[in-house]
């Protein structure tokens, strides 16, 4: 009588040691991944975060018809669609319009996801402007001696920055077990960039890759000797005089910065990247990067093809590149809808961002980026 009173608790011992046994011995993204499955727009929430520190803000001023306007009944339906909770429009660098979906308002954070590719893509400019990197033709393996592959020795900093590295990154979003899953949800990200190999020739084949961008991180922080977060605040954010501190997000405490994802801000300091890039470089008057790396960065990289051996012309250093509609428009993208489109033609920047994309493509942009290029002209035009 007594046994069977105890084997209730026995067996209850026995499921809880082999459960705590399975769950020590799984990779530490996994759990993570089962739990939340999903990326989204929030997710500094379940991250340690690291701050990118604002200097004396300088607000955008407003336009003399600002938000006089609003969108037509079609694009009112396309920003509900795709879940918008922000759109915005700078034309001559004064705010004309803003659309906010509650509860996010002017100051709440969101995740840019890869539109950090193209922070870091500043990043790089500005250590190469004040001489902590030489130039973008150095090797990667005097800044980051580990990277191992039968061609590391041939990789630069140019064949990162343009997606062109060759490597052995597994970019797949729908593999749990992918090594972008493994650096989203994982808390080692340099054992995850310790996997990377350089295993075929860099600077032939475009292959979008966000370790690319992860390696560029190393660099950086390599040669500047200061967190990603503390030299985007440093070069970027107090300089443009953003009004709000962003994060970025880490793999642990105190950690490393998940630079190809997860820089937290919101629309209207997003948009001060755009006009810096408008602006070839310069805010306010003050050089803050070269106007030639600006001007490489946002054109083609010649004689790059994609995988299919066709010429790469949408694509530059960590830039998309859209040809629409008579206007060559440089821009940052992320994976849920997040957008900074640079109308250099209209002196205009278009900051999108929100929970949902198209899931089909046009050219190698998502179909939802030219909804959110049109709803932007027609502001401009309407309240010329």
């Amino acid at each position: 009588m007594k046994n069977s009173k105890n084997r209730p608790l026995k067996t209850f011992l026995i499921v809880f040691m082999v459960f705590s046994g399975t769950y020590f011995l799984l990779p530490d993204f996994l759990i993570p991944t089962l739990i939340y499955q999903h990326p989204g727009i929030t997710d500094y929430k379940i991250f340690n975060n690291r701050r990118v520190e604002k200097g004396e803000p300088q607000p955008w001023p407003l336009a003399s018809n600002y938000n006089r306007v609003s969108p037509s009944e079609a694009y009112a339906d396309t920003l509900k669609e795709f879940k918008t909770i922000a759109f915005l429009v700078i034309h001559h660098d004064s705010l004309l319009f803003e659309f906010y979906e509650d509860p996010f308002s002017a100051s709440s954070l969101s995740n840019s996801f890869s539109m950090a590719k193209s922070i870091v893509g500043l990043l790089v400019g500005c250590a190469i402007e004040e001489g902590s990197i030489k130039s973008l033709d150095d090797k990667v393996l005097a800044y980051l001696p580990k990277l191992t592959g039968p061609f590391a020795k041939d990789l630069t900093i140019r064949h990162l920055l343009s997606m062109s590295s060759g490597s052995s990154w597994d970019e797949s979003y729908s593999s749990i077990f992918s090594m972008t899953t493994q650096a989203y949800y994982g808390r080692d990200l340099g054992k995850t960039i310790e996997q990377i190999e350089i295993i075929d020739p860099p600077g032939k084949t475009f292959s979008y890759r966000s370790g690319d961008t992860q390696l560029l991180a190393g660099i950086v922080t390599e040669a500047t000797g200061k967190t990603l977060a503390d030299y985007a605040s440093e070069k970027l954010w107090k300089p443009l005089g953003a009004e709000q501190e962003a994060l970025w997000s880490l793999d642990k405490a105190n950690g490393r910065e998940k630079a190809y994802c997860c820089f937290n801000s919101n629309a209207r300091d997003f948009a001060r990247l755009g006009a810096l890039v408008l602006n070839q470089g310069q805010w306010h008057n003050q050089q803050i990067l070269s106007d030639d790396y600006i001007r490489e960065s946002i054109r083609p990289v010649p004689p790059l093809t994609d995988q299919h051996g066709h010429a790469v012309n949408y694509y530059g250093l960590q830039w998309w590149i859209m040809h629409y509609k008579g206007l060559e428009i440089p821009y940052a993208r992320g994976i849920l809808g997040q957008y900074i489109f640079i109308l250099p033609e209209e002196d205009a920047i278009i900051v999108r961002l929100g929970h949902e994309r198209s899931e089909n493509r046009r050219n190698n942009h998502t179909l939802d980026a030219y909804a959110w290029v049109d709803l932007g002209l027609t502001m401009i035009s309407r309240n010329q």
